[in-house]
């Protein structure tokens, strides 16, 4: 039978099914061991099936026979091919990418562990925050403010203001902010009051403003040796920021008994008359002026035609220069180049042109009028002339006198004296002279 067995030939392919290639076998056995003693051979039937890794040769990308040992990707054609709990399982892996940072466990073999550390419940953790010094403040608020007269922008000065300064040295802020506002225009004082009033109650307390305005007034003998109206000033921030309801109305009568000096008297007492006015609360929201392009035109025009007239008496450019910066109006200046020229026409005096001439010269010089605000001042009289000339008669003579002389002084372009008017009808004389032009000629 051993020897019968040998001559079964059975053809196992790799892919053929082992179970059934058995199955096979067996019944051939027993076909053997029949009663005919006949031998039938069967040959087995190949059965292929597709695997996993048939999909992976079809898309192109084959790998390897080791990698496909021990590849972790499913064998039963399923799955994306992603390796199991995305990294976290099995033996010999990291884990999960950022898990370390959710594990509450402490290593003993890592070499910084220390049993005591938190172990025992003896050591308690606090947040320690630095003493800070004033001028330290100093340094990081100063930029902040003077950046802060420039766009006006309180939300912005807000947000750096609290990634500057801790929450403990917020009254050295206020008493920073004041300061820097005390040596700088009405306006930006006026602009420190409202960025006060808008850091009130999210970044500054009323305990901060209050600390502010009482070391302001203990350090007032030294703030008047470069601000000579530092009380005045003074006053005017305290009775502000309590018509902005920043402080209660009796921080005066309590701060009032903690000092006799002289001075500190004196700032208490401005803001106490401010309050004490009839409408005083409404009248304070104007206590640094309206300043700027916030003022009526007409109010502009009435301190431009004071300037010039200041001027034309007493011939001192530096004040006029100064009074035109504190108008804070430099789009404006339109506007005073235009009643220059009005009134050097009005005047009819070669000493007054002169004079205005000399002004406008020095005023271009400095660039404290732009060569566009000249030129558009010029040009407005130039189309007001036929006005202006039913007042004053001999205007287009005067204006004509008068541009080139300030041509002639250098700071007044070529293109404006081209667009100088001409009348358009043959000019007659005056009857005036007429009356000596005939008698010159009878003569």
């Amino acid at each position: 039978m051993a020897s019968d067995q040998s001559h079964v030939d059975v053809d196992i392919d790799n892919d053929i099914d082992i179970d059934k290639v058995v199955n096979e076998e067996l019944s051939a056995k027993q076909t053997i061991a029949g009663g005919d003693g006949l031998i039938t051979r069967r040959k087995a039937k190949k059965i292929h099936r597709q695997l996993s890794k048939d999909n992976v040769v079809a898309s192109g990308f084959i790998h390897g026979p080791r990698s496909w040992k021990n590849s972790r990707r499913s064998r039963n054609g399923y799955g994306r091919g992603l390796p199991k709990k995305g990294g976290a399982g099995g033996k010999g892996v990291w884990g999960l990418p950022g898990s370390e940072l959710l594990e509450t466990y402490e290593d003993v073999n890592d070499p910084n562990f220390d049993n005591e550390n938190l172990s025992n419940g003896d050591i308690e953790l606090k947040a320690i925050v630095p003493d800070v010094s004033y001028e330290e403040v100093k340094k990081k608020v100063d930029p902040i403010i003077l950046e802060y007269f420039e766009n006006g922008d309180t939300h912005e000065a807000a947000i750096a203001i609290m990634e500057a300064v801790p929450k403990n040295n917020r009254d050295m802020l206020v008493e920073q902010v004041i300061e820097v506002a005390m040596d700088h225009k009405p306006s930006h004082r006026e602009m420190t009051s409202v960025l006060i009033s808008d850091l009130f109650g999210h970044v500054i307390s009323e305990a901060d403003i209050t600390k502010a305005f009482q070391s302001l007034l203990a350090n007032l003998n030294d703030l008047i040796l470069d601000i000579p109206d530092a009380p005045t000033v003074l006053g005017n921030f305290i009775a502000r920021a309590i018509a902005d309801d920043c402080i209660p109305p009796k921080f005066l009568t309590i701060t009032k008994e903690k000092s006799d000096n002289e001075v500190f008297q004196e700032a208490l007492g401005r803001a106490d008359t401010l309050l004490s006015m009839k409408h005083g609360l409404v009248r304070l929201h104007n206590v640094w002026g309206v300043g700027g392009a916030l003022r009526p035109v007409k109010a502009l025009t009435r301190q431009m035609n004071l300037l010039l007239q200041e001027f034309v008496s007493s011939r001192d450019v530096e004040e006029a220069s100064r009074c035109l910066r504190l108008l804070e109006v430099p789009h404006f200046h339109h506007e005073l180049v235009y009643e220059a020229i009005v009134m050097a026409l009005e005047a009819n005096s070669a000493p007054t042109e002169e004079a205005l001439c000399n002004l406008l010269k020095a005023f271009g010089t400095a660039v404290l009028v732009t060569p566009d605000q000249m030129e558009r001042g010029f040009l407005r009289v130039f189309d007001d002339l036929p006005d202006i000339h039913m007042d004053v008669p001999l205007a287009y003579i005067i204006l004509d006198r008068f541009v080139d002389r300030c041509h002639k002084e250098g700071f007044l372009t070529e293109r404006v004296v081209e667009k100088m008017p001409n009348r358009g009808r043959k000019r007659f004389v005056s009857e005036g002279d007429q009356e000596f032009i005939k008698s010159h000629k009878t003569s």
